[in-house]
């Protein structure tokens, strides 16, 4: 069962992470490209405040965004903002999340996201979890893969291996974890490609944020992902 109170402590913890580091950097540093292609720093802080605002559309039963046109259009909005502008944007959203994460409610309805994606309401605050803490690697400003807590990355090759799980053109996989930990997705039929590795890569191959070289396929090629 998934503890909505102890995830959401997480993302205040993971938020203050995310503000101590990029409240180091300045203007110029805004500016300047992130790990996701084409988008600046600016635009992955951006969209770190938008999904905070998204998320609680969607705890409150509204749509998460009015469209991708919307969403996209907000974020290219957002991004060329100072830094101040950009920090302030992120504490208050992430605080508007927080309080209504917060509040009392059905913990076991089902809520709706985006392109007819559907989830238990407890699962919420792992999702913004997942939002702060990648998209603070994404940066690129010192916080790695590496750095993440480990049960956050466990947690999260968990999820990543469940959404790949079944999904059309991906053969069955079984994942290994150097330091323990495993887990199968892909297809549930034929014989599994073994890819083993530490579990920093194993999540940075399923997150699309590496390429996967790291990584030991006893001389199988690795499967290719499709895009989340």
């Amino acid at each position: 069962m998934n503890d909505h109170v102890r995830d959401l402590a997480s993302v205040r913890e993971a938020t203050d992470r995310l503000l101590a580091a990029t409240g180091k950097l300045d203007n110029a540093d805004v500016t300047q490209p992130s790990r996701l292609p084409g988008w600046t720093r600016g635009h992955v802080l951006a969209h770190v405040a938008r999904n905070a605002d998204a998320l609680v559309n969607v705890l409150a039963g509204r749509p998460m965004y009015a469209s991708a046109e919307v969403r996209d259009a907000d974020i290219e909005r957002d991004a060329p903002r100072p830094l101040a502008v950009q920090l302030e944007d992120v504490r208050d959203s992430a605080a508007r999340f927080d309080e209504t994460a917060a509040a009392p409610a059905d913990w076991s309805r089902t809520v709706a996201l985006r392109n007819g994606v559907t989830d238990s309401a407890s699962r919420i605050p792992f999702r913004r979890l997942v939002e702060v803490e990648l998209h603070h690697v994404d940066l690129g400003i010192g916080y790695e893969l590496e750095d993440l807590p480990e049960e956050f990355t466990g947690r999260e090759i968990e999820f990543l291996a469940d959404r790949f799980a079944g999904h059309p053109g991906v053969p069955a996989i079984a994942l290994t974890a150097t330091g323990g930990g495993q887990w199968r997705t892909g297809s549930a039929e034929g014989v599994p490609v073994n890819v083993t590795g530490t579990a920093p890569d194993l999540l940075g191959w399923l997150a699309g944020r590496r390429d996967g070289a790291a990584l030991d396929t006893a001389g199988a090629p690795l499967p290719a992902l499709p895009p989340l």
